[in-house]
């Protein structure tokens, strides 16, 4: 067969949305070429798609391969789509079995040795697959698997209900997808996490400041705004940083949203972020785009990293209140 369909998800926090990745072999001049909305880290990947799968010891064809990412108007960034699209390309040809990969989703950077390097935003893809396939109205349809690089797998086998496999490098994947019973991967299982989160900073080391404490008792328990005056010194940014531990625990609806748009940022999640709610405080010279979010590829704003916490805004400049007011009347 000359064409292989392999299935992906692109980066967005709390969605995740699925990435067709075609991919088809056609006689003509031998080429290489990565259509539907690419960008410059996606174009790159076929020279490292190239160089792991020869170091690998796999053939690459020299035919006209062209790979599609669908849908065509969603932007692909990172090298992510490295994985999905050397998977094609040894279906295409016919070096792995293309039934191996039907009810299954593949995500993963290439080095050019072939190894799988660490991915940002694994608990995001998961998440997102989760929450996409619990929406879906025919119980029948068959939850995929998901594969991801092993340094990673921990981190995504997080999310409950779906099955997550981590693999070291191609090599080792391809043999579990050709059903060599010595290379069969299992299932990731996640490290148990607390049930609780760690403790924030306590009210009850402020001395003194008995109006300032009610304000925050009553901010906390309406889920209110709130705005604090005084001279510098006077206790503002203590008084904030323990606002967080008056607010209620987490759900897991709830801790599963903060753990995914912090595995998508830069930042990355880790264990201690488990159900604790997040405390921003942005520096008083951040622009709006360092608030609400944007560069390429798009990165949560504070605000958005605020998200079921707390965003403290000390001594901010006046242009960020019509971005504020806008946001604000959006909820």
């Amino acid at each position: 067969m000359s064409l292989a369909v392999v299935r992906s998800r692109a980066p967005a926090p709390g969605r995740a949305p699925e990435v067709v990745v075609e991919v088809h072999l056609a006689n003509g001049l031998p080429s290489f070429s990565i259509v539907g909305l690419p960008d410059l880290e996606v174009r790159e990947s076929r020279e490292r798609v190239r160089a792991a799968l020869q170091n690998c010891g796999f053939d690459f064809p020299v035919r006209r391969i062209t790979v599609n990412l669908a849908p065509a108007d969603l932007p692909k960034e990172t090298g992510r789509f490295d994985l999905p699209i050397a998977l094609g390309i040894l279906a295409a040809s016919g070096q792995i079995p293309s039934e191996s990969l039907e009810h299954r989703e593949f995500a993963g950077e290439l080095s050019l040795t072939g190894a799988l390097r660490p991915m940002r935003g694994a608990f995001a893809m998961v998440c997102g697959a989760a929450r996409h396939y619990a929406s879906m109205r025919d119980a029948a349809a068959r939850i995929p698997e998901i594969y991801v690089p092993l340094a990673s797998a921990a981190e995504a086998a997080l999310v409950p209900g779906i099955e997550v496999f981590g693999a070291a490098d191609l090599p080792t994947l391809c043999a579990h997808l050709n059903g060599i019973p010595e290379a069969r991967l299992r299932p990731m299982h996640a490290a148990p996490l607390p049930p609780v989160a760690a403790p924030c900073a306590d009210l009850a080391d402020v001395i003194g400041h008995p109006a300032a404490r009610r304000a925050l008792e009553v901010a906390a328990a309406g889920g209110h705004h709130l705005l604090m005056v005084g001279p510098p010194g006077a206790g503002k940014s203590m008084l904030a940083a323990r606002l967080p531990g008056l607010l209620p625990p987490m759900n897991d609806d709830e801790a599963l949203t903060s753990a995914a748009i912090l595995s998508a940022s830069s930042i990355g999640f880790t264990p201690e972020h488990w159900r604790r709610r997040p405390f921003r405080a942005p520096h008083h010279s951040s622009s709006s785009a360092a608030l609400v979010g944007g560069r390429n590829p798009p990165q949560p704003g504070e605000i958005t990293l605020a998200h079921l916490g707390v965003l403290f805004l000390d001594e901010f400049i006046a242009s960020l209140l019509t971005v504020l007011v806008k946001i604000l009347l959006a909820h």
